[in-house]
């Protein structure tokens, strides 16, 4: 993949998509801004996979702020080599990949074996869980085996000043044309998963529970009433 609209009109196509149709989410269909829980059907799986997925996912958001946000030039005015950042990298990112990855199969596999809870998954929820294990099973095969059996990829170089370039409506296409396709597939993927957000229960992502802390607790009570013990 190379070229002026993959690298410099498609991110922009994706990221209008995610903030006009999420806007349009929130003020009119503002009671689908959320993510059913399906707890009540079946907690055991549920608790082994989401809790993978979500540490996972957070782990290698770190990673990735760190990798592409931040600047080569940042790691070496501290003293960090290109072989300690690329260790550290490699171990890091693939325990957070192999978590995601292991957290979302669990999770495809109790949607489809449990009829309660794929009886309450539409097709936004499978193509949602199918397109994040894409994403995280091409982002840890080049961690644990690409960087490590053919070359430690250096993307500070070329994907880093990229992705920072967007911030700045400058995109430094050129750059993202020797990057090797696997990485490619990877970015592009990726963005297609970002423009999807709001028609997904992805949505909830971006949810802050501020008022929890303030908000009333709920009482339950037993149908027929309850002992004052």
């Amino acid at each position: 993949m190379s070229g002026l609209f993959w690298w410099a009109v498609y991110p922009y196509i994706c990221g209008t998509i995610l903030i006009i149709a999420s806007f349009y989410r929130f003020v009119f269909r503002g009671k689908s801004w959320h993510a059913p829980s399906t707890e009540i059907f079946e907690k055991k799986w549920l608790r082994v996979g989401s809790t993978l997925f979500h540490w996972g996912i957070i782990f290698a958001l770190v990673g990735h702020i760190m990798g592409v946000l931040i600047p080569l030039e940042f790691y070496e005015a501290i003293g960090v080599t290109e072989g300690v950042y690329h260790f550290f990298a490699i171990a890091g990112g693939g325990v957070a990949g192999l978590m995601v990855v292991i957290g979302l199969i669990v999770l495809i596999i109790r949607k489809a074996t449990n009829p309660r809870v794929n009886a309450h998954a539409g097709f936004s929820d499978y193509f949602t869980v199918v397109l994040l294990l894409i994403i995280a099973g091409l982002g840890t095969y080049m961690t644990l085996i690409y960087n490590t059996t053919y070359v430690a990829y250096e993307y500070r170089l070329t994907i880093g000043p990229w992705f920072r370039s967007l911030f700045t409506f400058q995109p430094q296409y050129e750059l993202m044309t020797t990057v090797p396709f696997i990485f490619q597939l990877h970015i592009v993927i990726s963005f297609l998963l970002f423009a999807s957000i709001p028609f997904t229960q992805l949505i909830h992502m971006f949810s802050f529970p501020a008022r929890y802390p303030a908000r009333a607790p709920q009482q339950y009570r037993a149908r027929n009433g309850y002992k004052n013990n």
